[in-house]
């Protein structure tokens, strides 16, 4: 058996809003967008791509499955994402070398350190 992973598929409130900060957080293309979903990609090519659907429920506890993030430089690009309208976000990190932090719907990404 062969698998092939295709894409990341992110619950949400507005596909649309989320999806079109996303593409601008990490500077992806939009690949398709519809009345039901919103679906982007690295301009590479490369990797799973990241699909944004509409679900009735919000989101009401830590994500059991997020993203992680290399950075040239941490706190540039943790400023920058804040900037966009990320915030801050606590779950149990105490002082670990990552940065918590939720997209506008309060889902979790981590920030790692510059490898």
């Amino acid at each position: 058996m062969t698998l092939t992973w295709e894409q990341v598929v992110i619950d949400c409130g507005d596909f649309a809003a989320l999806g079109h900060w996303w593409a601008d957080a990490l500077g992806w293309e939009i690949i398709g967008e519809d009345d039901d979903d919103m679906e982007i990609r690295n301009p590479s090519g490369a990797g799973p791509t990241l699909l944004f659907l509409n679900v009735p429920e919000k989101k009401s506890m830590k994500n059991r499955l997020h993203l992680d993030f290399v950075p040239d430089d941490q706190n540039a690009e943790v400023e920058r994402l804040l900037a966009l309208g990320a915030t801050r976000a606590d779950v149990g990190q105490n002082d670990e070398s990552w940065v918590v932090l939720a997209d506008p719907e309060g889902n979790e990404f981590c920030i790692l350190s510059a490898r």
